[in-house]
């Protein structure tokens, strides 16, 4: 286990923008061969880190050049996994199991490329619960962004009847017969641990991630007098309208940049 992060082959990737570089990385994690794309600003600049958090699971919900380019242009220097059993990685797809591991080597992989302090966390729908989880395993986290995140497994069963299947196979099991099991995978009884400032972005309209989950993240942090901020948009649902997307990324960021 001692090569965690380690790069094992980088490859370059191609690009929607000129002003920023992509790079297909493979690196180690837990034994296996993981992959992510790597996103870097092509001019010179004084950048900060970011680690990106897909949501979604397996192919579904893969990680978007040009969506790491967007965040890349607003000034960092941003690596993305694609999580174990992805795209010819090692392993399988977990969802807030051993995966976690993947985000959290995903740092060491982020500081062979920038050499900075400041590295940032940000997760998206399942993404969002990977971000906690990161906050928490992680000391080297500046900030922690969860935007339509899910925070609770246990109540992500119950409210999403077409992904009762699909945790039951991941997990082995319902809530019912191993109550267990969906906690540990749930980062709502860790958040102890979490020390970095944390944002929490959420459409109030949300029909894939309920907003209660933002609810149940900011009422714990809360009790645990953690630094939290959440951010609701009541027109918006899972998906952002374009241009409400581009304001609040571009939002999100300056607010990263302030922590």
């Amino acid at each position: 286990m001692g090569d965690n992060g380690k790069i094992v082959a980088a490859r370059p990737y191609p690009s929607p923008s000129s002003a920023v570089r992509l790079t297909e990385v493979t690196y180690m994690s837990q034994g296996l061969r993981v992959k992510g794309l790597l996103a870097e600003p092509t001019a010179n600049g004084d950048y900060e880190g970011l680690i990106y958090l897909r949501g979604g699971l397996q192919h579904v919900g893969m990680v978007r050049p040009a969506r790491i380019a967007q965040f890349a242009q607003q000034g960092f220097i941003v690596f993305a996994p694609y999580y174990r059993g992805n795209r010819g990685g090692q392993g399988r797809d977990e969802f807030a199991g051993d995966d976690r591991f993947d985000a959290l080597y995903a740092v060491d992989v982020l500081t062979q490329y920038y050499n900075g302090a400041r590295i940032h966390i940000y997760g998206f729908s399942r993404g969002g619960i990977m971000a906690q989880w990161l906050g928490i395993m992680s000391d080297e986290v500046t900030s922690v962004v969860t935007w339509a995140g899910v925070s609770d497994v246990t109540y992500m069963y119950y409210e999403r009847l077409d992904m009762r299947r699909t945790l039951k196979r991941i997990i082995g099991g319902t809530p019912e017969k191993y109550p267990q099991r969906y906690a540990a995978r749930t980062p709502l009884y860790a958040l102890h641990h979490l020390h970095a400032p944390l944002l929490i972005i959420h459409g109030e309209q949300d029909q894939h991630v309920d907003v209660e989950h933002a609810y149940f993240l900011q009422s714990c942090a809360q009790a645990l007098q953690k630094e939290v901020t959440l951010w609701l948009h009541e027109d918006e649902k899972h998906h952002y309208h374009p241009h409400v997307n581009v304001q609040t990324v571009r939002a999100l960021c300056a607010w990263m940049k302030a922590q």
